[in-house]
């Protein structure tokens, strides 16, 4: 498996959001390690500029500071929220809380979007550039037989239903680009390890990581606007 990015045009930047999470440090990691590019920029909240998803405001800084130096080649977006000491996946509709979904969509459809909206803009009008946001198989509809997780699967559906869009707007404007969503597997991570089950494939964020990358520099103009797995293949909506 390929562990670089060898079919983005060398030079320009690549930019990370949410770099200071388990996955999204080692994707910076591995993009640095790549030598792909002259410049990383990791956006966190702890970074300067700092990001927060519902601040439309500071994702506006973000991107004009990101877009000082060469032509922005990959953006990826490793933000995402799916529990915290206030809100738990629902096992029932007997759990739905009206803010508790809002929440979930906020940080996971309505965050990627307005980051969408104000880096997709920054991809040069020809070459291969890219930008990934990290959906999960439970946001697929036809692949949903288990139920529960409510507010999650709702959220990441409408994320994939975002990226699916923009992907069409992309595509008049820089058809050599690519929009995607990708589902990394279960990561251990602290935002999967209160749910990760016995039997359950769990991968390292390093190793999650690398098929990540892989799928991305095998990722053409033909594939913009699908949902991928971290083999590669195509999630059903």
């Amino acid at each position: 498996m390929s562990n670089g990015l060898h079919s983005v045009p060398a030079g320009g930047s690549a930019i990370v959001l949410g770099a200071s999470g388990g996955l999204g440090t080692a994707l910076s990691d591995a993009i640095a390690h790549s030598g792909r590019f002259e410049r990383l920029v990791k956006l966190s909240r702890a970074s300067v500029p700092a990001i927060e998803l519902l601040d439309e405001a500071s994702l506006a800084r973000a991107a004009k500071y990101a877009s000082g130096v060469g032509a922005v080649r990959l953006v990826v977006d490793a933000t995402g929220f799916l529990h915290d000491d206030r809100h738990k996946p629902e096992k029932s509709w007997r759990d739905l809380e009206p803010d508790d979904m809002g929440r979930a969509f906020a940080l996971n459809a309505i965050g990627p979007a307005l980051i969408m909206k104000h880096f997709l803009p920054l991809f040069p009008p020809s070459g291969k550039a890219v930008f990934a946001t990290l959906s999960a198989r439970v946001g697929s509809i036809g692949d949903n037989h288990l139920g529960g997780w409510y507010s999650y699967r709702a959220s990441k559906a409408a994320l994939n239903q975002l990226v699916r869009t923009a992907s069409v707007e992309l595509k008049r404007l820089k058809p050599e680009a690519v929009c995607v969503a990708l589902h990394p597997g279960t990561v251990d991570t602290p935002l999967s390890q209160p749910f990760s089950r016995a039997g359950l494939e769990v991968h390292s964020p390093s190793i999650a990581t690398a098929h990540l990358i892989s799928v991305i520099d095998r990722l053409g103009p033909d594939e913009s606007g699908g949902f991928f797995d971290w083999h590669g293949a195509s999630v059903p909506w």
